[in-house]
């Protein structure tokens, strides 16, 4: 089946060049000038990806990505932009974008991220047919439905914290380095923003922790990085 991908680009010149390299790769494609009806269109849930330009008319691509992700759509997000400033960049990774790219990019670099990601989602994927849920402790992350309770609360969280979690939860007592986490939920291209590794780890600990200073869940291995405690139990 083929990817459909959704290109919200207000240059028609991008847009189509866009379109014309996806559907070179046996993508299907569909395009919105503008960001409201982009957003719109993105809410159907229909696409396999996302290409979102941070500029746009009727509404940015910060505030549609915010929204998507608010709203718990997991549709991967790849973000363009003309800024190139590192707090840009860090934004709309930190509010659930998957990776970005700054303007001008060559057609070649835009389809080996567009690969990564569809490669990402389908390793994902893969792994959540093995089990549908993981229990840790008083902590339940349902893989399909992407819920996460601990206790008898529901934890609200975004895309990206659900993706941190589930990933450290599945090899409790593994250390991951933060580069490997960026490598792993955040994807190619992020290596130079560690700091949002500890960003999601400290908004995750305040969602998911009794006590977020002295933490039962993630922890802390210094100088290494982090890992879920594989001594819940004991």
């Amino acid at each position: 089946m083929p990817k459909r991908v959704l290109v919200i680009e207000d240059s028609r010149d991008i847009a189509e060049l866009l379109s014309l390299h996806l559907e070179d790769l046996g993508c299907e494609v569909t395009l919105a000038d503008d960001g409201l009806l982009g957003y719109e269109e993105a809410r159907s849930g229909r696409y396999d990806l996302i290409i979102l330009d941070l500029m746009l008319p009727g509404m940015d691509g910060i505030e549609i990505c915010r929204r998507l992700r608010g709203e718990g759509a997991y549709t991967p997000i790849l973000m363009l932009t003309a800024k190139s400033s590192e707090l840009d960049r860090v934004l709309g990774l930190e509010i659930g974008a998957d990776d970005y790219l700054t303007k001008p990019f060559s057609i070649r670099e835009l389809m080996a991220r567009v690969k990564a990601i569809f490669r990402r989602v389908e390793q994902l994927n893969t792994q959540d047919r093995g089990a549908d849920t993981i229990t840790q402790g008083d902590m339940t992350i349902d893989t399909r439905k992407r819920r996460v309770t601990v206790g008898e609360g529901v934890i609200e969280l975004t895309s990206k914290e659900f993706d941190l979690l589930l990933h450290l939860a599945r090899q409790p007592g593994q250390v991951y380095a933060r580069k490997q986490l960026l490598d792993a939920v955040w994807g190619h291209g992020s290596e130079h923003f560690e700091h949002t590794v500890n960003t999601h780890i400290n908004r995750l600990r305040a969602k998911i922790e009794h006590d977020p200073a002295d933490p039962r869940f993630l922890l802390t291995v210094w100088g290494v990085g982090y890992k879920f405690n594989d001594r819940l139990g004991d």
